[in-house]
This record gives structure tokens, C-alpha cells and sequence, in this order.
């Protein structure tokens, strides 16, 4: 087993180049898949042989300060006058992906919190956030709502196993429904990160390859990363300054709008790499997530955890091609907004992808960013109301 602080930290780094490598490589069968589920699922099967311990400070670390870092440099790169390039097609579904978890999360709350027992509010909320923006928000809400360390884990696998299962879906379904709904636009737009606006970039990337938000070149000066870490930090020491003034309002609030805040204020210049810095720290913490995803934790917990999350997704699904139907949304752009809810701009992208989407790549990495900064809102609202239920 390693167990070495700094051999796991190596292995760990070693994992997010392996899942970045398999993902631009294009390895059959696994890179539509994408590197956030492959660096998720590799630490998974690293954990479950028991290659690595289940616990250590090197995860508490990763999941602490690392997190609350990844969250502040991908909220900086954060501009929400750029939706209008989304389209109001794509918000549109958008808005209806992130109201349908909702929804699953509430209805799902009076379905299993006999089971689940009393911090059913803690995982309705925590679902809410991972279902609207990612795996980063559930981290974000489960720690604002202290869930217990048993629940989180097995919450964490089960949230894996569903977001990879609806990945699977999104791919395939426009090849079994796409028939019932408009065509996909399949006019060729630019991709975001061209030769020509984007002088660093790789000119060994396609053009997909460009737009993606792991591969595409940012030139970046020392002095811009020192901005960042600078800013990262400070951003985080006053999140936690606010807190103690605020008690009612939770740290990780204020972590998140002071980003948005600050990313705003911020010269764009001062910001070039804010996204890199995010995503490489973001695919550690997925490493970290994947070692906690262990059969054994959610058997401890109890299918039921699963069975809530895989409601979620299903409530989430059925309003978003049910609405989508009944408004006239083409399939691609359906697909696109609801991986972008359940599983971030990452995974989002690689549905536009695999679907030869490429006019959809753009936007549907822009309402990817847009749920990093509603998920953490969106889960504090579900759990508070949830509670106030008595749940």
C-alpha cells in the first residue's frame, strides 16, 4: 500500500496526467468518458484493490484548501456577461436541468428520509449542488451542512456511479429519441480558442482539442500566477473572516460570491490561467474523490443513498426532455445542458463532442461555469428548506 505522504501525493498527480493522456489521446472506450470520470474512476479502482489508504492528510488537505482554491480560481474565471454567447436556447434548458434536481431533490426527501434517517436534508442538498454544477459543489455543500464523514463517502461513490451512468445516457439517447426532436445546429462555429485569439496555444491540439477547458493554451507570466495564488488566498482567508461576523452565513457562501465578486473587478489580464490553476486542482480533488468512492462505504451506508441520487438524475431527465419536447429544443442542446448540470463544463463538453456538437462546445462549457456558481446556492436552498420540513 502507499502510505507515504509524498508517494501518494506523487501517485495522485501521477492519476490526473494519466486521465488527461487517455482523454487527449483519444484511447477507445475510455476518452469520451473524459479525464474528471477517469481521474474518478482510477482512483476508485486504486482505492478498492487497496493500492492506497482510505483515509490520510493528504486527502484532507486536497479536499480543504485545495478545493476552496479550485472553487475560487474557477469562479475567477467566471464572467457572467458571457452567457449571452450560451444562447437562449441552452439557458433555457439549462435553467430547466438545474429546476428539475431540484425537484428530485425535494420529492426524493420524502421518499427515502425514513430510510436515510436524519441528515436526509444534508444529502438533499448536497445532490442539489453535485446535480446542478458538478462533483465540486457536492464537496462545497456537504462541508457548509457538516455531513457526517460515513455519509459523505458513500454519497460520494454513489454520486459517481450516477453521474457516470447519465454520461453513458446523454451519449446514447439522441441516437434513440433525437427523432422526436429538432436537429441538432450543425453549422461549424469557431471554436472558442483559435490560433488566432489565443497566441499560446498547443498547435498540436484540434481544433475540439482547443476549446476544451483542460487542453486549451493560456499564456501566463509568473507574475499573473502570484496574482492568482494571492488572490486565492486572501479570498479564502475573508470568506472565513465574514463567516465569524456573519454566523448565519455559511463560510462556503461567501467563499463562492466573493469570488464571482473579485473575478468581476478583476482585469481579464490579471485572470489569464485562473482556469488552468482550477481544473488541475479540480482533477486532484476528483482523484480524492474516486478514493473515497469504496464498495464497501456505500454498502455501510445503504443502497437507499444511491437509489435517492439515481432519483435525482431520473426526476432531473424526465422534466428536461419532457420541457424540452413541449419547447421545441433540439436533442444536442438538451444533452449538452443536462451533463452540464450533473457533471460540469468537462463533461458537457465531452457530449458536444462525442456528438459532433461542435457549435454547442462553447456554450455548453460557458453553462458549465454558470452551475459551478448557482450549485453551492442551489444545495444550501434545498437543505434549508428541507429542514425546515424536518427532515
Amino acid at each position: 500500500m502507499i502510505d507515504s505522504p509524498l508517494a501518494l501525493l506523487a501517485t495522485i498527480a501521477g492519476v490526473v496526467v494519466l486521465a488527461l493522456w487517455l482523454e487527449r489521446r483519444r484511447v477507445p472506450g475510455l476518452w469520451k468518458l473524459g479525464a474528471t470520470l477517469l481521474a474518478i474512476a482510477i482512483g476508485g479502482v486504486l482505492s478498492n484493490v487497496g493500492l492506497v489508504p482510505p483515509a490520510s492528510p493528504i486527502y484532507q488537505a486536497i479536499t480543504g484548501t485545495v478545493t476552496d482554491l479550485a472553487i475560487v480560481w474557477l469562479l475567477l474565471a467566471v464572467n457572467l456577461a458571457d452567457l449571452r454567447k450560451a444562447g437562449g436556447a441552452m439557458l433555457v434548458a439549462f435553467g430547466i436541468a438545474v429546476v428539475g434536481t431540484a425537484l428530485g431533490a425535494f420529492a426524493g426527501a420524502f421518499l427515502f428520509g425514513g430510510a436515510i434517517g436524519e441528515e436526509t436534508w444534508k444529502l438533499a442538498g448536497a445532490l442539489t449542488g453535485t446535480y446542478s454544477g458538478g462533483s465540486l459543489n457536492f464537496t462545497a455543500v456537504s462541508r457548509a451542512v457538516d455531513m457526517s464523514d460515513a455519509l459523505f463517502v458513500g454519497a460520494t461513490a454513489a454520486d459517481n456511479v450516477v453521474t457516470g451512468l447519465w454520461l453513458a445516457a446523454c451519449v446514447v439517447l439522441p441516437r434513440w429519441i433525437g427523432r422526436y426532436y429538432p436537429a441538432p445546429p450543425s453549422s461549424p462555429d469557431a471554436p472558442p480558442a483559435s490560433p488566432s485569439n489565443h497566441p499560446g496555444r498547443d498547435p498540436d491540439l484540434s481544433d475540439d482539442e482547443s476549446a476544451h477547458p483542460l487542453f486549451a493554451g493560456a499564456s501566463v507570466s509568473t507574475h499573473q500566477l502570484a496574482i492568482l495564488v494571492a488572490a486565492g488566498l486572501a479570498i479564502m482567508i475573508a470568506s472565513r473572516v465574514l463567516a465569524t461576523v456573519t454566523p448565519a452565513i455559511n463560510p462556503v457562501l461567501w467563499l463562492t460570491t466573493l469570488a464571482l465578486a473579485t473575478g468581476h473587478a478583476m482585469p481579464s489580464g490579471a485572470k489569464r490561467g485562473a482556469l488552468q490553476l482550477g481544473n488541475l486542482a479540480l482533477l486532484f480533488f476528483f482523484v480524492v474523490i474516486g478514493v473515497y468512492s469504496r464498495i464497501a462505504e456505500v454498502l455501510a451506508v445503504g443502497v437507499q443513498v444511491l437509489f435517492y441520487a439515481l432519483f435525482v438524475v431520473a426526476v432531473h431527465g424526465v422534466l428536461v426532455f419532457l420541457a424540452g419536447r413541449f419547447l421545441r429544443v433540439d436533442i444536442g442542446t438538451l444533452c449538452v445542458a443536462s451533463q452540464a448540470s450533473v457533471g460540469g463544463p468537462g463533461s458537457a463538453l465531452a457530449v458536444a463532442v462525442a456528438g459532433g456538437w461542435r457549435s454547442l462546445i462553447l456554450p455548453g462549457i460557458l453553462v458549465g461555469l454558470l452551475g459551478y456558481a448557482l450549485g453551492t446556492y442551489a444545495g444550501m436552498g434545498i437543505a434549508q428548506a428541507l429542514r425546515g420540513f424536518g427532515f
